[in-house]
């Protein structure tokens, strides 16, 4: 048995904050931030907004593309840095919300790359028989855990959700995933705080040492992408639609260019979404869907690094 995606879905928060905006609130310019990340602008949750909602509309436009209703689904697997709350996790809201009954729910963390974990978990499932349909989502609300007075990190997050549908396949869809992890990486990217008796201990806003997660990510998604594709036999050049993680426009074109594929062949979202860490890549892979650059029998390569450090590829068959 396999598993293959039948339905995508995304969704981004009405407000829109483009880097003119933030001229305004921090010490930065639009060149400033273009030039650096590729970014122009990055959509903001409203007030009322929580990642389980982010998540519920996203999830609904992937249900009903791949034709599903709540009966259907048999597994949720919810990746996001920025759950609702600290329990129950986002997932189960999202079960609720969703009206699904009676099917495993849970939350994965694996920051930027926790798409792809949370993809490699569910297609477990499904290829063990658990279940024939699984609801997989990435959701985030970066801007809440931003120091909007940090031009370094707030210039370069976003707010969003996409999802996908997996459904059991005759025929391969989810080729291969492959994850890893370094722990002793831990200071370079992270969120050092938390709440302990009712009040916040350490710094809670993200902290990122720029030129090492530059570094580091290129080296790995590189690494992460060839190991992929030889587990199938396959070469870089047979790639149709490289989709990876939407952190830095110069990270991208970087690791395109280690596997010697052209922009042409990337998927390529940050500039109108910034970094929206485990709901870049679905966001990015519903767009492409949607507008019709992956066509069936396209081979698609998912990739993505995060806070940790994590890192990961799944290569599909669509």
């Amino acid at each position: 048995m396999y598993s293959r995606i039948i339905g995508t879905g995304s969704y981004l928060p009405a407000k829109l904050l483009t880097n003119r905006d933030l001229e305004s609130v921090v010490d930065t310019t639009d060149e400033w931030i273009y030039s650096r990340s590729g970014i122009r602008e990055r959509h903001i949750a409203a007030d009322d907004e929580n990642a389980s909602d982010l998540a519920v509309a996203a999830a609904r436009k992937a249900m009903q593309a791949a034709d599903v209703g709540p009966e259907d689904i048999g597994l949720i697997v919810v990746a996001t840095t920025t759950p609702d709350m600290i329990f129950p996790s986002t997932a189960c809201l999202v079960q609720h919300k969703l009206g699904i009954k009676n099917c495993p729910a849970f939350d994965m963390q694996a920051v930027c790359s926790g798409f792809v974990y949370a993809l490699a978990t569910a297609d477990k499932f499904l290829r063990s028989g658990a279940c024939r349909h699984a609801l997989v989502i990435g959701a985030e609300i970066y801007s809440r855990i931003l120091d909007w007075k940090d031009r370094s990190t707030c210039v370069l997050f976003g707010d969003g959700a996409g999802a996908v549908v997996l459904g059991l396949s005759d025929t391969p869809g989810v080729l291969s995933t492959h994850l890893h992890a370094d722990g002793s990486y831990h200071e370079v990217l992270s969120v050092p705080g938390c709440v302990s008796r009712g009040e916040i201990k350490g710094h809670p806003f993200v902290v990122m040492e720029g030129s090492a997660v530059f570094k580091f990510a290129v080296k790995v998604l590189e690494e992460v992408a060839l190991e992929a594709l030889a587990a199938n036999g396959l070469s870089p050049r047979e790639v149709d639609w490289l989709i990876p993680h939407q952190a830095n426009i110069r990270i991208i074109q970087a690791t395109a260019k280690k596997l010697g594929l052209g922009m042409d062949k990337v998927v390529a979202t940050v500039e109108r979404h910034a970094n929206t860490s485990a709901a870049s890549i679905p966001l990015a892979l519903d767009e492409a869907v949607r507008d019709g650059r992956i066509r069936p029998g396209n081979l698609v390569l998912l990739e993505g690094v995060g806070g940790g450090f994590t890192w990961g590829a799944a290569l599909l068959r669509w």
